[in-house]
């Protein structure tokens, strides 16, 4: 079992990050954290630890960072924890226990606690699918949270790893070439604590991230790893985003993107029924 954590900058987060791996009831771990050019005393503090490290130029692009984690990984399975995110004591354990009674899943998740600013956050409106085919749902919004995903090392590889070149989305991106593939595995049970709402994170330098998603989705496309029916609703997500970006900008008078992502919108809805057009006279 190989646990990767990449962080920059967040000695005070990264600490608990590590606490809260080395109080698992799990216990064969192989701890690797990814330092991305720190410049305050983290890399001091892991070498003081002893802990397993690779240091990096900084680069900022989270999937890069937890690739090269990935790529000195011995363990069967890879998890991966984001330096401000906890795991309960027994994630590991429970997680290990779903894939001996369920060898046919690649990927197990778990349900998450959100603490925004020390106040919990509802989750009573999340409705979308979490076990099972989730292709579809998954193409609404990131809904696996990559600090409580455990996946199988080479099927990690086989879909293609996280993108590095997407600075936010990247896991959003990731999941969709998993699920377009492999059913996955879920813990219904609030195992991992996502804390938000510090000023480091790459969702609060920018407001919004559906923009992300968008480009995300257009590098999935562009693989060809989709079948007809996911190409579909691949587009017709397209088509609803660009429109919902569209009227964002706008809101705040950037009327050049407006009119290029409206346009965008009318292309992949035209795209989308064009291709069900298609389907149909295949039958």
């Amino acid at each position: 079992m190989s646990v990767i954590i990449p962080t920059h900058n967040r000695l005070a987060y990264l600490k608990q990050a590590v606490a809260s791996v080395n109080t698992q009831t799990y216990k064969n771990i192989e701890l690797i954290i990814v330092d991305d050019g720190s410049t305050d005393k983290t890399l001091a503090w892991i070498k003081e630890q002893g802990l397993n490290y690779i240091t990096l130029e900084h680069n900022g692009f989270p999937g890069f960072v937890r690739n090269r984690g990935a790529e000195a990984a011995k363990g069967e399975y890879l998890c991966f924890l984001d330096s401000d995110d906890l795991w309960k004591p027994t994630k590991l354990e429970k997680q290990i226990d779903f894939f001996k009674n369920n060898p046919h899943f690649v990927l197990c998740h778990t349900r998450e606690i959100w603490n925004r600013n020390d106040t919990i956050v509802s989750q009573i409106g999340q409705k979308h699918r979490r076990a099972g085919n989730i292709f579809k749902d998954a193409l609404a919004k990131c809904i696996i949270g990559p600090s409580t995903v455990m996946i199988n090392r080479e099927v990690f590889f086989k879909v293609g790893t996280f993108h590095e070149s997407l600075e936010i989305a990247e896991d959003y991106e990731l999941w969709l070439r998993l699920t377009a593939q492999y059913e996955v595995g879920y813990i219904d049970e609030p195992l991992v604590e996502k804390r938000g709402g510090h000023k480091d994170q790459l969702s609060q330098k920018y407001g919004h991230i559906e923009i992300f998603r968008i480009w995300a989705l257009l590098l999935n496309i562009q693989q060809n790893i989709f079948n007809d029916n996911q190409l579909k609703a691949s587009y017709a997500e397209l088509s609803h985003k660009c429109s919902i970006y569209a009227l964002g900008c706008a809101k705040r008078r950037k009327y050049s993107e407006y009119y290029f992502y409206r346009q965008l919108a009318k292309h992949f809805y035209i795209m989308r029924l064009n291709l069900q057009s298609l389907l149909k006279n295949k039958k």
